[in-house]
Order: C-alpha cells, then structure tokens, then sequence
C-alpha cells in the first residue's frame, strides 16, 4: 500500500509490476515506478485531473517577500481562503471573458503550475458553463502530452466537473504513458475479479506480476477517529454519534463528547486548504482553550446539541451553492462502502472560518458547555457567529439560489 510504503524505499528494478488506483498516490508513484520496472500495468477505475506541479527553486522575489518580515508573509497566506499566498482573488467570469483572454490566463496558470489554475475564474467552481470551459482545456493538454489518443481519453475525466475531486499535481504523469513499458487497463471496461498467486484476474484475462501497489485511497477525515473506541456521555461511541454522517461543532469538537478535540476534522476547512496553515490555527485555538479553562479552573469543555445541529447546516450552505458534491470524492465518503455520503470539510474558506473560531471565543465559547466539576459554569446553545455573504457577482445568484433551495437550506426552508 502507498500509505504503508516503506521508508527504505522499493526497488522494482526488472521487476512485472500492477498498481491499482490513479488518484493522488497513484499519480506520484506511476512515473517513478515505471523508470524502475520491466513493465508496469496500470488498473484504473476513475481517471483524474492532474496538473503539473513544476518543482523547482523558489523565485528570488517570493524569497525576498518572505525575508522581509516572515510573520506578515505567514499571517497573509493565512488571512486566504486556501491558505497560502497565490495570485489575487479574481473577479472575472470565465463565462462574460473573451477566449483569446481565458486561453492566456488558463495558459499563464499551466505554465506556473500547481494549484493556480483552480483559482482562474470565479465562477468555475459554481457554473457548469464556465467549470466546462476549465475542462475542455485541461482535457487538451492531457491529449498533447499522450501519443495515443485512445489512452489520452482514458485519462480523461469525463463523470465529475473539474476541481470536484482533490486536485493532482505531477511530474510527468501523462507522458508516462507512452512509454512502451507502460500500459493502462480501463477497470470499467474490465473489472478485477480476484487477487491470485501469479497477479491480478480481471474480467477479461489474467495479468502475471512480481509485485502490486495498492494506491486505493484512505478513508479520508473520519477513518483515523472512528477506527478508535472512542466514547463520551453514556458511553455513546463516536461511530454511533457519526451512523449517518459526521457532525461536529466548528470541526473542533463533538456533542456528548467532553474535552475531545478534533484537530482538522469533519466539518473544518482542513483538505480544501493548506493543511500546515489549518493544523496551527486549531492547535492553537485549542491552546488558547485550554489555557482560559485552566485559569478558571473549569474542568470540562463540550459542544452543545444545537450549535452542532447549527453548524452541520452550515457547513451544508457553504458548500451546496458550489459543484463540490456533484463528485463521488472521497470529500463525500463515496470511496469507501457503506460510509454515509456527506460532504465533509468546511467549504468557506481557512480566512472565514478563522473569524468565525475567533467570534465564537469572544462570545465566551459560544455553542460550548463548560463545567467546573458538575457545576455547569456557561451552558450556550445557540450558534450565531455566521460569516457575512461572501462577495459573489450578480450572475452566479439564481444558481445559488436554486441550489440552496433544492437542498431547503434557504433562510425559511425546511
């Protein structure tokens, strides 16, 4: 397995070798593999978007920006939606833009690499018009980097808009694939039917190897929680609490569950950002918690009912106006079976949520019970500290709307 791999590393020097799995791991790996194999198999199920990430030295200026005063740089990347310092927020609409222009800019966010290219237009991640515009482009450069048309369409993705799935980066992904060592079977035309002693049974032949890889994904934000035993008030466990889908309050901590902490759980910004960014605002969130109970000598802390309640909904209404959830991601839970489906991170941005943290606090942790032995010290129940409306142009409204009101998340709806 990719998540198990061994720190020594993996020498498949002359070796037949099958991976399974073309997401993020996959993706890393396939390239690396295959100047190592005899012959390395690819079984894909879902191909996926990947852009190239471009690895190299960090530019003099971003360096020069950075050493003129280091906690500025940081607490910018930190006052984003993504957590990092990228170009400026744009206000254009891929669909008002002329194409000579979207070309340029899609071009200029390609050649830079990484994630820029998400952050293109503003409307790409809501309107299907301008998300498809995003994908005709990426879909030509996968066909420009693979000789063999048949497989450039393979790799292709074709049943989720583009940004819907946790973006790849690479280092010669697609060109890996036209290597003669390489080859690439379609695992929807030809499903794996068993593992055996020689290799891999699919539907429609026997595939003979020295070694697999397993890159089949993680159960993302809840596996490492509720694999633990955990229980709270009565002896509830968490997995019980979680039966159709994790709730928490602010991503931070859950209901009937006292002093647990949940650094970037379910229902935090944590995976649409960046994770060293969102991991220290927790950390230190909950520092700042524990230091204010311990200087009233409180000894207890829990999220009430109601503002978890709250919060699930808000969560929802961040992300329903967005394409997001018309993917099965592992954001969902659709890799793994029998998980509830759900959309699982905090879709409103590192920046917004940080303020949201922030007002809860200055409102004597709202949303929070807080005992001092079995004396209840605070008992709020209500969560009000919602963000303003984001700025959103004019156009994307009716979308919006719509939306929210399929989904009854408009104020009034039930």
């Amino acid at each position: 397995r990719t998540s198990r791999w061994p720190h020594e590393g993996v020498d498949f020097s002359g070796q037949r070798v099958g991976i399974i799995g073309t997401g993020s791991s996959a993706i890393q790996s396939i390239p690396v593999i295959a100047e190592q194999a005899a012959h390395l198999t690819v079984f894909q199920r879902t191909p996926n978007y990947s852009m190239p990430a471009h690895n190299g030295p960090i530019p003099k200026a971003d360096l020069e920006a950075w050493a003129r005063d280091p906690r500025a740089y940081r607490a910018a990347s930190r006052d984003t939606a993504g957590g990092f310092q990228n170009d400026g927020t744009t206000t254009r609409l891929a669909t008002e833009t002329p194409p000579e222009e979207i070309r340029a800019e899609l071009e200029r966010r390609w050649a830079w690499g990484g994630f820029r290219i998400l952050g293109a237009f503003v409307d790409t991640g809501i309107d299907p018009a301008a998300n498809r515009i995003v994908h005709n482009f990426v879909a030509e450069k996968i066909r420009e980097q693979v000789a063999d048309p048949a497989v450039a369409d393979l790799l292709t993705p074709k049943d989720h808009p583009f940004g819907t799935k946790r973006p790849c980066v690479d280092t010669g992904y697609y060109a890996t694939f036209n290597r003669p060592n390489v080859s690439l079977v379609d695992l929807r035309a030809e499903p794996l039917e068993t593992f055996n002693a020689a290799g891999i049974k699919t539907a429609a032949r026997q595939y003979d190897f020295d070694a697999v890889v397993l890159a089949t994904g993680f159960d993302a934000m809840t596996g490492a929680i509720d694999r633990i035993d955990l229980r709270g008030r009565d002896g509830r466990r968490i997995k019980d609490h979680w039966a159709e889908g994790p709730r928490t309050y602010l991503g931070l901590m859950v209901a009937g569950f006292p002093n647990l902490f949940t650094i970037t759980g379910p229902g935090s910004p944590s995976v649409l950002t960046n994770m060293i960014n969102s991991i220290e605002q927790h950390v230190e969130w909950i520092a700042d918690c524990l230091v204010s109970l311990n200087q009233r000598q409180q000894t207890s802390i829990e999220a009430s009912a109601e503002a978890e309640a709250a919060w699930v909904r808000h969560v929802a209404e961040a992300v329903t106006p967005t394409l997001l959830p018309q993917a099965n991601s592992w954001y969902m839970g659709a890799n793994v079976p029998g998980k509830p489906r759900m959309f699982m991170p905090y879709a409103g941005g590192l920046n917004r949520y940080t303020d949201i943290c922030n007002a809860v606090v200055a409102k004597d942790y709202e949303g929070f019970i807080i005992r001092q032995g079995e004396r209840v010290h605070t008992n709020s129940h209500a969560f009000t500290s919602h963000p303003p409306l984001p700025d959103i142009p004019e156009k994307l409204w009716p979308i919006i709307i719509e939306r929210l009101t399929a989904a009854g998340l408009m104020p009034g709806a039930q």
